[in-house]
């Protein structure tokens, strides 16, 4: 039965096979999506597009209260005017 030491050792060996390994595939990995980029005529706005946290784009608002101009969009909480009420008569239309 192996004692602690050679456990640990084993354990390091392999964390450095796996840290090699990774290396190489990851070097592989950046040749073959290079290659793509490459053959697609790809740029990185393109690929690497993604909208910034808090940034967020303004949705037009979908219903109107009547007497008091306020509008909502129809995402995140109810407002007041509008609870308990038929919301297909407050649409904008």
């Amino acid at each position: 039965m192996a004692n602690i030491a050679e456990l640990i050792a084993q354990k390091e060996e392999i964390e450095q096979k796996i840290k090699e390994l990774r290396k190489r595939e990851r070097h592989a990995a950046i040749a073959k999506v290079r290659e793509i980029i490459a053959e697609f005529d790809l740029m990185a706005n393109e690929v690497f597009a993604k909208v910034a946290k808090g940034m967020r784009t303004k949705v037009a608002p979908k219903y109107r209260d009547p007497a008091s101009g306020k509008t909502w969009t129809g995402r995140g909480r109810t407002p007041r005017w509008l609870d308990g009420k038929d919301a297909n008569a407050f649409l904008i239309k």
